[in-house]
Protein backbone atom coordinates (compact mmCIF):
# COMPACT_ATOMS: atom_id res chain seq x y z
CA UNK A 1 0.00 0.00 0.00
CA UNK A 2 -2.74 5.99 -0.28
CA UNK A 3 -1.11 7.55 -0.68
CA UNK A 4 7.11 9.97 -0.82
CA UNK A 5 4.96 8.88 -3.17
CA UNK A 6 1.46 8.02 -1.44
CA UNK A 7 2.66 11.12 0.24
CA UNK A 8 3.29 11.87 -3.55
CA UNK A 9 -0.02 10.06 -4.92
CA UNK A 10 -2.90 8.30 -3.40
CA UNK A 11 -1.85 10.32 -0.12
CA UNK A 12 -0.88 13.30 -2.03
CA UNK A 13 -4.73 13.17 -3.06
CA UNK A 14 -5.96 13.15 0.45
CA UNK A 15 -3.02 14.96 1.95
CA UNK A 16 -2.61 17.70 -0.36
CA UNK A 17 -5.56 17.73 -3.32
CA UNK A 18 -8.97 17.30 -1.98
CA UNK A 19 -7.99 18.70 1.50
CA UNK A 20 -7.53 21.85 0.13
CA UNK A 21 -9.63 24.98 1.21
CA UNK A 22 -10.90 25.14 -2.50
CA UNK A 23 -12.83 22.88 -4.29
CA UNK A 24 -12.11 21.04 -7.39
CA UNK A 25 -14.10 21.76 -10.22
CA UNK A 26 -17.21 19.55 -10.52
CA UNK A 27 -17.14 16.82 -13.04
CA UNK A 28 -14.96 13.61 -13.97
CA UNK A 29 -11.19 14.31 -13.17
CA UNK A 30 -8.87 11.39 -15.77
CA UNK A 31 -5.16 11.41 -14.91
CA UNK A 32 -1.58 9.48 -14.32
CA UNK A 33 1.20 9.25 -12.65
CA UNK A 34 4.66 7.65 -13.36
CA UNK A 35 6.78 7.06 -10.70
CA UNK A 36 10.24 5.44 -10.12
CA UNK A 37 9.06 4.20 -7.10
CA UNK A 38 6.40 3.52 -5.12
CA UNK A 39 7.04 5.20 -1.23
CA UNK A 40 4.01 5.04 1.35
CA UNK A 41 4.13 7.01 4.34
CA UNK A 42 8.20 6.33 4.67
CA UNK A 43 8.21 2.73 3.28
CA UNK A 44 9.24 1.36 0.02
CA UNK A 45 6.31 -0.90 -1.99
CA UNK A 46 8.47 -3.00 -3.71
CA UNK A 47 11.23 -2.12 -6.07
CA UNK A 48 9.65 -0.90 -9.56
CA UNK A 49 9.04 1.53 -11.22
CA UNK A 50 5.00 1.76 -11.53
CA UNK A 51 2.02 3.01 -13.22
CA UNK A 52 -0.22 5.05 -11.06
CA UNK A 53 -4.03 6.01 -12.91
CA UNK A 54 -6.98 7.80 -11.22
CA UNK A 55 -10.50 8.66 -11.84
CA UNK A 56 -12.35 10.67 -9.90
CA UNK A 57 -16.15 12.49 -10.11
CA UNK A 58 -16.78 15.95 -7.85
CA UNK A 59 -20.39 16.88 -7.11
CA UNK A 60 -21.29 19.95 -7.79
CA UNK A 61 -23.24 21.32 -4.78
CA UNK A 62 -21.34 19.47 -1.69
CA UNK A 63 -18.29 18.79 -3.61
CA UNK A 64 -18.33 15.28 -2.60
CA UNK A 65 -15.50 13.46 -4.31
CA UNK A 66 -15.95 9.73 -5.42
CA UNK A 67 -12.59 8.34 -6.90
CA UNK A 68 -10.87 5.44 -7.78
CA UNK A 69 -6.51 5.24 -7.83
CA UNK A 70 -3.90 2.15 -8.74
CA UNK A 71 -0.73 1.56 -8.63
CA UNK A 72 0.86 -1.53 -11.01
CA UNK A 73 4.73 -2.26 -10.99
CA UNK A 74 6.05 -2.56 -14.23
CA UNK A 75 8.68 -5.31 -13.32
CA UNK A 76 8.15 -8.14 -10.81
CA UNK A 77 8.82 -7.44 -7.30
CA UNK A 78 12.93 -8.66 -6.78
CA UNK A 79 11.50 -11.24 -9.44
CA UNK A 80 8.83 -12.50 -7.08
CA UNK A 81 5.37 -11.00 -8.65
CA UNK A 82 3.94 -7.53 -9.92
CA UNK A 83 2.87 -5.42 -7.23
CA UNK A 84 -0.77 -4.49 -7.73
CA UNK A 85 -3.11 -2.08 -5.70
CA UNK A 86 -6.86 -0.59 -6.38
CA UNK A 87 -8.17 1.79 -4.20
CA UNK A 88 -11.56 3.20 -4.01
CA UNK A 89 -12.08 6.37 -2.12
CA UNK A 90 -14.76 9.10 -1.13
CA UNK A 91 -14.13 12.19 0.44
CA UNK A 92 -16.51 15.04 2.21
CA UNK A 93 -14.88 18.32 2.12
CA UNK A 94 -15.99 20.78 5.10
CA UNK A 95 -13.94 24.31 4.58
CA UNK A 96 -10.63 23.51 5.50
CA UNK A 97 -11.52 19.92 6.59
CA UNK A 98 -11.99 16.45 4.90
CA UNK A 99 -13.04 13.25 5.71
CA UNK A 100 -11.94 10.27 3.65
CA UNK A 101 -13.13 6.55 3.04
CA UNK A 102 -10.79 4.56 1.67
CA UNK A 103 -10.49 0.91 0.38
CA UNK A 104 -7.10 -0.43 -0.08
CA UNK A 105 -7.80 -3.59 -2.11
CA UNK A 106 -4.44 -5.56 -3.21
CA UNK A 107 -4.41 -9.04 -4.19
CA UNK A 108 -1.82 -11.24 -3.60
CA UNK A 109 -0.79 -14.83 -2.66
CA UNK A 110 -0.13 -13.78 1.14
CA UNK A 111 -3.65 -13.19 1.40
CA UNK A 112 -6.32 -15.62 1.58
CA UNK A 113 -8.24 -15.26 -1.82
CA UNK A 114 -8.20 -12.26 -3.71
CA UNK A 115 -12.08 -11.18 -3.74
CA UNK A 116 -12.13 -7.54 -4.55
CA UNK A 117 -15.58 -7.03 -1.73
CA UNK A 118 -13.97 -9.20 0.74
CA UNK A 119 -13.08 -7.95 4.17
CA UNK A 120 -11.96 -10.71 6.31
CA UNK A 121 -9.25 -10.43 8.54
CA UNK A 122 -6.62 -12.11 6.58
CA UNK A 123 -7.89 -10.70 3.24
CA UNK A 124 -6.69 -8.30 0.65
CA UNK A 125 -8.65 -5.52 1.66
CA UNK A 126 -8.05 -2.70 4.55
CA UNK A 127 -10.26 0.02 5.02
CA UNK A 128 -9.48 3.08 6.66
CA UNK A 129 -11.05 6.32 7.75
CA UNK A 130 -9.03 9.40 7.59
CA UNK A 131 -9.56 13.17 8.42
CA UNK A 132 -7.56 16.17 6.98
CA UNK A 133 -6.85 19.49 7.36
CA UNK A 134 -5.30 22.23 5.00
CA UNK A 135 -5.33 25.83 5.91
CA UNK A 136 -2.52 28.18 4.53
CA UNK A 137 0.73 26.76 4.17
CA UNK A 138 -0.24 23.88 6.89
CA UNK A 139 -1.29 20.04 6.20
CA UNK A 140 -2.68 17.88 8.83
CA UNK A 141 -3.27 13.96 8.71
CA UNK A 142 -4.50 11.64 10.95
CA UNK A 143 -6.24 8.38 9.99
CA UNK A 144 -6.92 4.60 11.06
CA UNK A 145 -7.89 1.42 9.98
CA UNK A 146 -11.52 -0.13 11.33
CA UNK A 147 -12.11 -3.13 8.52
CA UNK A 148 -10.74 -6.28 6.71
CA UNK A 149 -6.83 -6.64 6.94
CA UNK A 150 -6.71 -3.31 9.39
CA UNK A 151 -3.81 -5.15 11.21
CA UNK A 152 -5.08 -4.31 14.59
CA UNK A 153 -6.34 -0.94 13.78
CA UNK A 154 -3.09 0.56 13.06
CA UNK A 155 -3.12 4.10 12.70
CA UNK A 156 -1.13 7.09 11.45
CA UNK A 157 -0.34 10.84 11.47
CA UNK A 158 1.21 13.28 9.68
CA UNK A 159 1.83 16.84 9.36
CA UNK A 160 3.05 18.90 6.94
CA UNK A 161 4.22 22.31 6.15
CA UNK A 162 4.91 24.78 2.41
CA UNK A 163 8.06 25.60 3.45
CA UNK A 164 9.22 27.33 -0.40
CA UNK A 165 7.12 28.86 -2.95
CA UNK A 166 9.27 30.57 -5.77
CA UNK A 167 9.65 30.72 -9.38
CA UNK A 168 7.30 27.70 -10.09
CA UNK A 169 8.97 25.49 -7.59
CA UNK A 170 7.30 24.78 -4.24
CA UNK A 171 8.80 22.97 -1.63
CA UNK A 172 7.21 21.11 1.46
CA UNK A 173 8.50 19.39 4.63
CA UNK A 174 6.61 16.20 6.13
CA UNK A 175 6.83 13.80 9.67
CA UNK A 176 4.54 11.45 10.26
CA UNK A 177 4.05 8.21 12.91
CA UNK A 178 2.50 5.21 12.40
CA UNK A 179 1.59 1.95 14.38
CA UNK A 180 5.05 -0.08 14.03
CA UNK A 181 3.39 -2.94 12.89
CA UNK A 182 1.68 -1.47 9.61
CA UNK A 183 4.71 0.99 8.94
CA UNK A 184 7.61 -0.99 10.16
CA UNK A 185 6.59 -4.95 9.56
CA UNK A 186 9.12 -7.12 11.21
CA UNK A 187 10.80 -4.33 13.69
CA UNK A 188 8.72 -5.25 16.69
CA UNK A 189 5.42 -2.64 17.78
CA UNK A 190 4.44 0.27 18.95
CA UNK A 191 3.82 4.12 17.59
CA UNK A 192 7.01 5.37 16.28
CA UNK A 193 8.01 8.00 13.56
CA UNK A 194 8.35 6.51 10.00
CA UNK A 195 8.00 9.20 7.71
CA UNK A 196 10.52 12.26 7.70
CA UNK A 197 11.28 13.84 4.26
CA UNK A 198 10.44 16.91 1.85
CA UNK A 199 9.08 17.05 -1.76
CA UNK A 200 9.92 19.91 -4.55
CA UNK A 201 7.20 20.09 -7.16
CA UNK A 202 7.57 22.09 -10.45
CA UNK A 203 4.53 21.69 -13.27
CA UNK A 204 4.24 18.01 -13.83
CA UNK A 205 7.14 17.10 -11.47
CA UNK A 206 7.61 15.86 -8.01
CA UNK A 207 11.04 14.92 -5.88
CA UNK A 208 10.43 13.25 -3.06
CA UNK A 209 13.32 12.56 -0.09
CA UNK A 210 12.09 10.35 2.50
CA UNK A 211 13.41 8.55 5.70
CA UNK A 212 11.92 6.15 8.22
CA UNK A 213 13.68 6.81 11.21
CA UNK A 214 12.82 3.42 12.52
CA UNK A 215 13.38 1.31 9.30
CA UNK A 216 16.92 3.43 9.12
CA UNK A 217 15.59 3.24 5.76
CA UNK A 218 15.73 6.39 3.04
CA UNK A 219 13.78 6.62 -0.39
CA UNK A 220 13.73 9.00 -3.72
CA UNK A 221 10.67 9.04 -5.78
CA UNK A 222 10.45 11.17 -8.96
CA UNK A 223 6.82 11.58 -10.04
CA UNK A 224 5.44 12.88 -13.63
CA UNK A 225 1.90 13.43 -13.64
CA UNK A 226 -0.44 13.50 -16.70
Amino acid sequence: MKKTTKFLSLAVALFAGLSGTAQAADGFKIGTDLVSSYVWRGSAIGDSPAIQPALSYTFKDSGLVIGAWGSYAVTSNSGVSRYQETDFYVTLPAGPFSLTVTDYYIPSASFSGSDAFSFKNDGPNNAEVSLAYAQDNLSLLAAINFAGNHLDHAKYVEAGYKVYDKDGYTGKVVVGAGDEVEYAPGFGTGFKVVNVGFSVSKDRYTGSYTYNPDTKLANFALMASF
